[in-house]
């Protein structure tokens, strides 16, 4: 291997190396390979017309009591759009994990009329769905 000007003659890799370049074969009626997104400049003019459930000062309080201060509203509705997204996230799961335990508990039980059945979502079923984002929730011991 010769060193002239950082080229190196040979490459140097962790695998089997070739000489092989993939080109995607095209066939008739086949989507392009070109990412077709809009770019991130779109997404966060979107996030300046954007009214976030979570307010702008709330998000700025804890963001505040974190470390970090902003005043640019796009960093505070992107960060409450990520927490919007994570609380919706497990509530949905929450829910799911609601119906399944009701499910298995009134397997007996007939349906009434054309009535909705309600759901009563207990802390055991928020503890399994914050369990699966990462989130450990356990009782005080004086409550167990």
């Amino acid at each position: 291997m010769s060193h002239t000007n950082g080229q190196h003659d040979e490459q140097l890799s962790n695998g089997p190396s070739s000489n092989y370049q993939y080109q995607p074969v095209s066939e008739p009626g086949s989507l392009p390979v070109a990412s077709t997104s809009p770019p991130i400049s779109d997404f966060l003019v979107q996030l300046e017309d954007y009214t976030p459930t979570i307010p702008d000062s709330v998000t700025a309080h804890y963001l505040a009591t974190a470390g970090l201060e902003t005043t640019d509203p796009r960093i505070l509705r992107l960060v409450s759009l990520a927490a919007q997204k994570f609380v919706s996230d497990v509530a949905s799961d929450a829910l799911t994990n609601c119906k399944m335990r009701q499910a298995n508990a009134t397997v007996t039980t007939t349906k009434k009329g054309g009535k909705e059945k309600k759901y009563v979502m207990t802390t055991e079923d928020l503890s399994l769905a914050l369990g699966e984002h990462g989130v450990n929730v356990r009782k005080p011991p004086y409550y167990q």
